[in-house]
């Protein structure tokens, strides 16, 4: 067996962006086969949702499109997880400047955008805020597609 990737997806309080990106992550690796070569978690940058379930609306989302996230509770991100992780994902700015905070920085380039793996790099709207949970869905989606696309060009064959 190769290498398993390790992704942790974070927004700031871990119930709405971050969580869909966990879960529609985990939901194309296993389309694709690959669930035994991933391991994908997602966490908040700030301590505001620690023990929360995702947002209603947010897994409505979800749930409208098959997927489950069951069980998933917000939790902060650590320093220890810059090391735990292969990939640290972010959905804004605001989310990386925090990561890189909390992380003391970025000395192996492991901290990057969502949407900059897509052909419209940026951020992902916070539908805490915009209320737009459809578009996030969207935005996510592309997001996770592109950036299983750019590892799985590295996958070896098994």
């Amino acid at each position: 067996m190769g290498k398993t990737y390790r992704i942790l997806f974070v927004c700031h309080g871990n119930i709405c962006r971050s969580p869909m990106a966990e879960f529609i992550m985990k939901d194309l690796v296993a389309k694709e086969g690959l669930s035994g070569r991933f391991h994908i978690e997602s966490a908040a940058t700030s301590t505001e949702e620690i023990g929360n379930e995702v947002y209603p609306p947010a897994k409505q989302e979800l749930a409208e499109h098959g997927i489950s996230c069951k069980g998933k509770t917000a939790r902060q991100m650590t320093a220890a997880d810059y090391n735990r992780f292969d990939l640290l994902i972010g959905m804004d700015r605001w989310n990386l400047r925090n990561m890189k905070a909390i992380c003391g920085g970025d000395p192996d380039n492991k901290i990057h955008l969502l949407m900059d793996y897509t052909k419209r790099p940026g951020e992902v709207a916070d539908p805490w805020y915009t209320g737009n949970f459809d578009a996030t869905w969207r935005d996510v989606l592309e997001g996770c597609s592109a950036l299983l696309e750019s590892i799985a060009r590295y996958l070896p064959y098994e």
